[in-house]
């Protein structure tokens, strides 16, 4: 019999927005964060540039709103932009409270920098490596409270739900968790369960984000029978190290927001051909310039220059950035950085109220894995640590007011392995995980026709079957689960940019190059079938 856990929160994925939810909740709580690998392993740590928010007096709530709602191109929600930029200086000083040091200026005021999109210096930061700070911090602060109690190692199978359990009602009541290191499934149960396991960028060839990135949150809750929405807008970084053994090191936005100038590889700048903005445009502007000029040129990569900048500004600003490019052998203080646009942020996800709940009872999603309405079709850069922050501590307040009237959640089965065998196929798995992220990129990506988007449809469909076999009749594993997860995240994808008839965003179609005059969000919404396949 597999190992039972029972806690009062079973919180899955230990970033910024699952260790904000797991420390605003009430410490008489019994708590579980479950992380896939090490709790500080999630794209939270990443993060080079920092957090939007109005701290400046010049600045102002009102900038900060209309610089998102233009970013996220006429689809933003205007009370979910609202509600997280009033909650920023808080949310900044709940970060200070806890321990998190942000960079100062003159050892008093923080220094804010600019980034694309923006109008005002917000950008608070920790150097260039704030998200590491922020990580560092949180994850400390969990494993010296009590009440938290931290399972590493483990991924989420699947939800349990009343509909699981043949019970009336539409709650949620724990999850079946693959431990990587027994190979076991162990179920999990708990009165209220918070999803925080980030975005799906791994279902592309290049990518910033780590490999944990497979989009479990979104699949599962998906098969839980949650809707999802504007899974059409994937943001594309558009500066990630161009080097054959960086395997996906970002370079930060705040480069070109401190005047760093993109080139071709003849030295000429060509921004200022595409927006009166230039470098300091918003993402999916400046991802399209680069791809557009990649594929007219034939170029490998373009590139990022602030040398022109003294050296003791550059190293006092992008320390880690600096480190790492030398390690390269590229001295960014003498030379241009080697970039390539790559998949970054998923911006649609599952939809959730101003309070984090999802469309399952006792379930909640934060974070990347969410769809808050905040980011429309374009997420403005830091932005989102914001969000995780905002919303992480949402879920928490919710929760800690309805806990009390919320009982036990009746006993779950535990998993059956009895009907499958060790597999001896493995290959497969591999095989069709290096196609998903090639047909994505090649199909899916910055620009797109429908009949490419056709074409990667019908490979999706041919990868469903084959994992539904394989699920069907093998014994899980890691890289089973996160393909079958990746393929449905891809799938929603696909059937989301298929029904968004017009190039707005992060999402450009060449067949349908102009903007409808009344934008909606692509809202799927699970089917009987749908919601249980495999």
């Amino acid at each position: 019999m597999s190992k039972f856990h029972s806690h009062d929160v079973l919180i899955i994925g230990s970033g910024a927005a699952g260790l904000t939810a797991a420390l605003n909740l009430s410490s008489d709580l019994d708590i579980a964060v479950i992380s896939k690998t090490t709790l500080d392993s999630g794209s939270t740590q990443w993060a080079q540039g920092g957090i939007a928010a109005v701290l400046d007096e010049t600045d102002s709530e009102e900038a900060h709103v209309a610089d998102t709602l233009d970013a996220g191109a006429g689809l933003c929600h205007d009370d979910a932009v609202r509600r997280t930029v009033h909650d920023g200086q808080k949310s900044i000083e709940w970060l200070v409270q806890q321990g998190v040091h942000f960079t100062r200026s003159d050892g008093e005021h923080f220094h804010l920098t600019r980034e694309g999109g923006h109008s005002h210096r917000r950008i608070i930061h920790a150097a260039d490596a704030t998200g590491q700070a922020i990580s560092t911090v949180l994850c400390q602060r969990a494993r010296d409270a009590a009440n938290i109690h931290i399972y590493e190692n483990r991924m989420a199978l699947d939800l349990i739900t009343h509909k699981k359990l043949f019970l009336p009602g539409n709650r949620c009541v724990g999850a079946y968790v693959f431990n990587r290191e027994s190979q076991e499934v162990e179920l999990f149960q708990a009165r209220f369960v918070i999803l925080a396991t980030g975005g799906a960028s791994k279902a592309y060839l290049y990518t910033s984000n780590p490999d944990s990135a497979t989009g479990d949150g979104i699949a599962i809750a998906w098969r839980a029978g949650c809707r999802v929405a504007n899974m059409e807008f994937n943001q594309f970084h558009p500066t990630c190290l161009y080097h054959p053994r960086a395997k996906s090191f970002l370079i930060s936005e705040a480069v070109r927001g401190e005047g760093g100038h993109l080139l071709l590889p003849d030295g000429s700048r060509f921004m200022d051909r595409f927006d009166e903005r230039g470098e300091l445009a918003p993402r999916d502007i400046v991802a399209r310039a680069i791809d557009h000029e990649m594929k007219r040129l034939g170029a490998d990569c373009l590139y990022l220059d602030i040398s022109h900048k003294p050296a003791s500004f550059i190293t006092e600003h992008f320390p880690t950035i600096a480190e790492r490019c030398l390690e390269y052998g590229i001295d960014i203080t003498q030379e241009p950085i080697p970039i390539v646009p790559a998949a970054h942020y998923t911006c649609g996800g599952i939809m959730v109220d101003e309070q984090a709940r999802t469309d399952v009872n006792q379930l909640y999603a934060v974070g990347e894995s969410s769809f808050t309405g905040l980011h429309g079709a374009n997420r403005m850069a830091s932005n989102s640590l914001l969000e995780c922050l905002v919303y992480g501590r949402a879920a928490a307040i919710d929760i800690n007011e309805q806990i009390r009237h919320v009982p036990t959640p009746p006993q779950a089965p535990h998993w059956d392995e009895s009907r499958v065998r060790d597999s001896d196929e493995d290959v497969v798995i591999a095989h069709n995980w290096d196609e998903l992220r090639h047909f994505m990129w090649d199909y899916v990506g910055i620009v797109r026709t429908t009949k490419r988007l056709q074409r990667a449809k019908h490979r999706v469909d041919m990868l469903h079957s084959e994992i539904r076999e394989f699920y069907s009749n093998y014994r899980v594993s890691n890289d089973l689960l996160e393909l079958r997860n990746l393929v449905a995240v891809a799938d929603l994808i696909i059937c989301s940019a298929l029904q968004r008839r017009e190039s707005r965003g992060l999402h450009y179609n060449l067949d349908y190059p102009g903007k409808l005059a009344d934008p909606q969000d692509t809202v799927l919404v699970p089917t009987t079938f749908m919601a249980s396949d495999a």
